[in-house]
């Protein structure tokens, strides 16, 4: 028997790193997915494979021995594995239209993706047990993750999120966006650790930033609830402006969204930033040209996706 999952890539529309210190952030899922195969065999073995390499683990190896980039995925394993007192070993194959360490989630959509196709080997796991685990599975590496990005990788849609709270919102999006890869190569902790220094030694500038985020953010639901794109491309370019104060950005970035200026809405970096990707707001009037403007960077075109995690399972014929 096999069980394959899918979960979506997802970007941040406002919010990132200020929701650390207790900020709201404005999420969305996107049609581009990370899909996980998985099935028992009969071996002691987590066999995983993937587009960023192969490993095999022993099913009892401490995930402190395993490489970093497939620990979540061994510890979802065997947590699942002695959770149902399964005696198996597990092959998980993995397969992703998502560029990996760009700020699109594709850590958190592996994660969720795994947590739901290896659970259905064994039973139905509903969406709120799938993204607690898959959040536990995060902090093997990442300890202090919000789990914002999980749980829109699990829920799908948009959402509105803080540490305490997390909201999907009812609605329906008449945008397109299009997301832009610098190709530049970040560390998020090395960023989320730049946000920390700059929060220390500018202490009332941060918490003014902070002021003026949660204020943009407020504006900005108003005007996604209303479908206004003009409004939130505008509050897309403010908050672009408030990540600068902050070091997040770089000259690189900067200059992909002064050439969409004008064309699109708006963009901004979503995720950690100092590399990774833009997001642009767009619909069908201005998508084309903001592709065009775009042409010397790798770029696609997507739209939200409303389904979030997906699983079934399909029984062997033989």
């Amino acid at each position: 028997m096999k069980s394959i999952a899918s979960a979506p890539a997802k970007v941040i529309l406002f919010g990132e790193h200020f929701i650390i210190y207790g900020g709201k952030a404005i999420l969305c899922s996107i049609d581009k997915r990370i899909t996980v195969e998985s099935e028992l065999i009969d071996d002691n073995t987590i066999q995983i494979s993937s587009d960023l390499g192969s490993i095999t683990s022993s099913r009892d190896e401490s995930i402190k021995n395993t490489d970093p980039k497939f620990g979540p995925l061994v510890f979802i394993a065997q947590k699942i594995l002695k959770q149902f007192e399964s005696k198996s070993g597990l092959k998980i194959s993995i397969k992703s239209e998502i560029p990996s360490g760009v700020g699109l989630g594709s850590s958190s959509a592996c994660c969720v993706a795994a947590a739901s196709s290896i659970s259905g080997l064994f039973t139905n796991y509903s969406k709120d047990e799938i993204v607690k685990i898959a959040i536990e599975a995060e902090r093997t590496v990442f300890e202090n993750a919000s789990g914002a990005d999980t749980s829109i990788c699990t829920f799908g849609g948009i959402m509105e999120y803080t540490k305490q709270e997390t909201k999907n919102l009812d609605l329906k999006p008449k945008f397109h966006l299009v997301i832009a890869n610098s190709k530049m190569i970040h560390s998020t902790s090395e960023v989320v650790l730049r946000v920390k220094q700059f929060r220390e030694k500018q202490v009332d500038e941060f918490a003014l930033l902070c002021q003026n985020e949660s204020s943009l953010i407020e504006e900005a639901l108003d005007a996604l609830k209303r479908n206004d794109l003009g409004l939130i491309g505008e509050k897309m370019l403010i908050n672009q402006t408030h990540l600068q104060k902050i070091g997040v950005s770089n000259q690189t970035l900067d200059e992909m969204i002064r050439a969409i200026k004008g064309i699109s809405y708006g963009a901004k970096i979503t995720g950690a930033g100092d590399g990774g990707c833009i997001v642009i707001l767009v619909d069908e009037s201005n998508l084309q040209k903001t592709l065009d403007a775009l042409k010397n960077y790798e770029c696609f075109a997507t739209k939200i996706d409303t389904l979030g995690v997906e699983q079934k399972t399909i029984k062997n014929t033989t």
